[in-house]
């Protein structure tokens, strides 16, 4: 067979969803499917994935056997529009038994707010269940939640907060809306943090002027915490988050109105506000990241990865040791699915969920 047909009949494999896809470097299975929306992932053992699903569901997944048990105990959510069951995450020296991380939209006041919440896992139940932080984020409007979850390697606990469709916010440092938080894991506040003694501002904040983050991820190769956020109409983010950094929105942008062709804001750059590491034109829509570690796609090694939503695929962005990104790579684009969440396994696979409900594995294309 030649290079073209073989090119071809790959394509029409991933297009009809079979259960392995050649390529040059990976094999694509699927795993799980008729999932809802899965938002977030996390591996809870060497075989199992607890999953939410934006609805308001949280299960777990054997990625064995496809079998899927849902759990009780999840709370009540606020399902509209992109509000709903968000991320779930755990610590990075998790043992089973340990305290389970989740962002969700909670009504206060018959407003959506993004909430930080623990839980243990007992069998098929989710107990003890914890609101940790209760931001201050509450709109009529159902947009712009975030939310994503990451871990320092020194015991703290990172998640995001979109400016919830109202772009003044994610300058105003007496609501959540529109940063980065930053809390110790049983949800007190760092005493360096960056806003702690400082007036009119919320002690939680680590960074603000933030559209909206939906994802967001620790690197402990080289201890940066990293982020990415959609923009208006382009302008989509990679930043590199740091302590008390103001990253612009909706001052400073890359975007330009939905309504036509003016830029957002007074510009791409301003004295005081970062610049993204990489930026999108067009958007991409983001809704995961994750740093790759594993030894099993080794060209990956130390990369940051992304799903994309609008433009559908897998986003591999290369950085070089200073954080600078060198290079870039789309994946899967004929797969033709909006790509949410990321979560890498114990021994270096890729698993990806899609908005159609489905779950896939990335693998090696020669396994040992």
């Amino acid at each position: 067979m030649g290079q073209f047909k073989r090119f071809v009949f790959a394509s029409l494999l991933i297009l009809s969803l079979s259960s392995v896809v050649s390529a040059e470097t990976y094999q694509l299975r699927q795993v799980g499917s008729d999932l809802g929306i899965p938002w977030g992932m996390v591996f809870i053992s060497d075989d199992e994935i607890l999953f939410t699903e934006r609805a308001g569901k949280a299960g777990i997944l054997n990625t064995q056997s496809g079998r899927v048990v849902y759990l009780t105990g999840v709370p009540k959510v606020v399902v509209q529009s992109q509000g709903g069951l968000l991320d779930v995450a755990k610590a990075p020296d998790y043992v089973q038994g340990d305290w389970i991380y989740f962002t969700y939209s909670k009504s206060i006041k018959n407003q959506g707010v993004t909430t930080l919440a623990r839980a243990h896992l007992n069998g098929s139940k989710l107990q003890d269940w914890d609101d940790l932080l209760l931001t201050h984020s509450g709109t009529d409007t159902n947009v712009h939640y975030g939310s994503r979850i990451a871990f320092d390697d020194s015991g703290h606990v990172y998640f995001s907060i979109g400016d919830r469709g109202i772009r003044a916010n994610a300058q105003d440092l007496t609501l959540h809306a529109g940063s980065i938080v930053r809390l110790k894991r049983d949800g007190s506040i760092p005493v360096d943090n960056p806003f702690v003694d400082t007036a009119n501002a919320l002690p939680e904040i680590w960074s603000y002027g933030h559209r909206n983050p939906q994802g967001l991820v620790w690197d402990n190769d080289h201890k940066r915490l990293w982020s990415i956020e959609h923009g208006p109409r382009g302008g989509d983010e990679i930043n590199l988050i740091e302590k008390g950094k103001n990253y612009g929105w909706p001052i400073i942008s890359y975007g330009k109105e939905y309504w036509g062709l003016a830029s957002v804001g007074e510009g791409t750059h301003k004295a005081g506000m970062e610049q993204p590491a990489k930026y999108y034109i067009p958007s991409i829509a983001p809704g995961s990241l994750l740093y790759y570690t594993g030894d099993s796609f080794p060209e990956w090694q130390g990369s940051l990865l992304a799903g994309a939503l609008k433009l559908r695929h897998l986003n591999i962005v290369k950085l070089n040791e200073q954080g600078k990104v060198i290079a870039e790579e789309r994946l899967l684009e004929d797969l033709n699915q909006r790509i949410r969440a990321l979560v890498q396994s114990p021994e270096g696979w890729i698993y990806f969920s899609t908005d159609r409900g489905n779950i896939y594995v990335l693998t090696p294309n020669k396994l040992n």
